[in-house]
């Protein structure tokens, strides 16, 4: 299966959810993502600021690729994106090229504890 890392955020709850940066797993067809034991199934342009939905829960997401700057949020916001730990070194060095933040597990927040989903 193609991995790639990518920006997901729960849009459950309204506009704005957690979120974090880490690698997918992508179906042969390319048509559902996975992700730590969730399978996302594309809206197909069907949603309200959401672009996929989890197939066991239906609850929807947003799924993107990462912005090489970090601006990931839809609307610019400042709140906090984990980043998993398996892609963190990856995250700061090759793709934002700011090697001095590895060890650096959120973006737009406080270096908080570790949070897993």
């Amino acid at each position: 299966m193609k991995t790639r890392i990518m920006y997901i955020e729960y849009k459950g709850l309204g506009l704005t959810g957690e979120a974090r940066i880490g690698r997918v797993n992508f179906s042969k067809t390319g048509k559902s993502i996975h992700y730590k034991g969730q399978t996302f199934q594309t809206l197909r342009g069907m949603g309200s600021k959401s672009n996929y939905f989890d197939l066991e829960s239906n609850e929807e997401y947003w799924i993107s690729g990462y912005h090489k700057d970090g601006s990931d949020r839809l609307y610019g916001e400042r709140t906090p994106i984990y980043l998993d730990k398996d892609v963190q070194e990856e995250y700061w060095t090759e793709i934002r090229n700011m090697p001095e933040m590895v060890g650096r597990i959120v973006i737009n927040g406080k270096n908080e504890q570790w949070k897993e989903n």
